[in-house]
């Protein structure tokens, strides 16, 4: 019964419109009344220690950092970069996007951030090449799924702080599977691609190529930077974040000199509204999570699905079919944070590294993040590229799908997980 009270209150405020954040707190409150422990002051105690935590500070210097990156040209410079090495390649400019968006993705750790910039800045030089339009913005699209996964990653924090997992161990162990992402990508696009008759650009000599290496060489430093540094012990996902913010701040003001005052300010705008939405969506979901302990929930969750406990691999599946319903109708970050606390007592119980289900839980979840009907990076890429929604998603359906391969893949071998994550830690 309490399960039903759970869902059943959460999904009705959900299907009113209600917002997700005011749906968490009543789902909380109707959890409390069901209990017989209604507590206003409990109520507020936990939205306001919901976001008391020094980790979750990661996610407004991460934000703030991506922002800068798109104003202060650090982003169009990875791009240019991308263009010189990869360019020439029959279907280039989707070859572009892709190396593009792993770049990008260990720059900000915003899907989208990443889809927005990538949007604006490869979309338009696609369609002028000749390229299908649902096809190329279904690949902006889906490249934006490596954001989240490649670090340093707002999702990973989310979920560290969420699950009591090393955020620091769940940034290198993301590396690997974010690149298979990529490379899953790659011979999508070439396959669609092989039998267009489009004459790429010309090949760039090696002085084009290590000039445009050189003018992007200050935002290519920023993730070795963050890798070293958390690799080497010098701060924590936290304090990178700082670093990188300011980092950026620095390059795009001081050496590209691309970032003006009016623009900080604006800057800081947009990274304080996208963290204010952020942080009360965590502060909303930490009411349902003390409550999902206290009505023990996870316990009643892990007795349904005890046959499944000593047959790990088999369990992955069934959760990450289920997360792939839930992402459909959620965004990623109510996702995480309702999910995890029910999820996490039955990994352990099943004995699954609790990194190497965060890693494939959080490329789920970013996968989501491209699922009709909901996806948000469908929403980014089809508003910045002035496209039709159904365009967007008949283009990103193949690039989607394959992404789910690579993702049951790692289910089914987790050294592919694993094996490179204990080489980085």
């Amino acid at each position: 019964m309490t399960i039903f009270i759970f869902i059943g209150s959460l999904l009705a405020a959900m299907a009113l419109g209600v917002p997700i954040a005011f749906s968490l707190l009543i789902c909380g409150v109707a959890l409390m009344w069901h209990m017989n422990i209604f507590d206003a002051q409990i109520l507020a105690l936990n939205v306001i220690e919901g976001a008391n935590s020094f980790p979750l500070l990661a996610v407004p210097f991460f934000m703030l950092a991506g922002e800068v990156m798109n104003t202060g040209g650090l982003s169009r410079r990875i791009v240019d970069f991308a263009m010189a090495l990869v360019g020439h390649i029959r279907g280039g400019l989707g070859y572009v996007t892709i190396v593009a968006a792993c770049l990008l993705s260990a720059l900000s750790g915003s899907a989208v951030a990443d889809a927005a910039a990538l949007t604006a800045l490869m979309l338009p030089m696609m369609v002028k090449a000749g390229h299908d339009k649902a096809r190329s913005g279904g690949l902006i699209a889906a490249c934006g799924v490596i954001g989240p996964v490649i670090p340093p990653s707002i999702g990973f924090v989310i979920f560290g702080v969420a699950a009591n997992v090393s955020i620091s161990k769940l940034f290198l162990a993301g590396i690997f599977p974010g690149i298979l992402l990529g490379a899953g990508l790659w011979v999508t696009w070439w396959y669609l691609t092989r039998k267009e008759d489009l004459t790429p650009p010309p090949r760039k000599t090696f002085a084009e190529v290590m000039s445009a290496m050189r003018s992007a060489g200050w935002a290519l430093m920023l993730p070795l930077i963050i890798l070293v540094g958390l690799r080497m012990g010098v701060f924590t996902p936290t304090e990178a974040a700082v670093v990188a913010a300011v980092y950026a701040l620095f390059v795009a003001g001081v050496v590209y000199r691309e970032l003006n005052w009016k623009q900080l300010y604006e800057v800081f705008e947009r990274a304080a509204m996208t963290t204010a939405l952020v942080m009360f969506l965590v502060a909303a979901a930490m009411v349902s999570a003390w409550l999902i302990a206290v009505a023990n929930l996870p316990a009643q969750l892990v007795e349904m699905l005890q046959p499944l406990i000593n047959q790990p691999t088999l369990l992955m599946f069934v959760i990450m079919i289920l997360c792939m319903v839930v992402g459909t109708a959620m965004d990623m970050t109510p996702t995480i944070l309702i999910l995890t606390p029910v999820l996490m007592p039955i990994v352990k119980a099943a004995g699954i590294d609790p990194v190497y289900f965060g890693v494939l839980f959080i490329i789920n979840n970013s996968i989501g993040l491209v699922t009709p009907p909901v996806g948000t990076v469908l929403n980014v890429v089809a508003g910045v590229g002035r496209m039709r929604m159904d365009d967007v998603t008949r283009g990103v359906l193949p690039f989607m799908s394959v992404q789910f391969v690579v993702m049951f893949l790692m289910v089914m071998f987790p050294a592919l997980v694993m094996v490179p994550a204990r080489m980085m830690y």
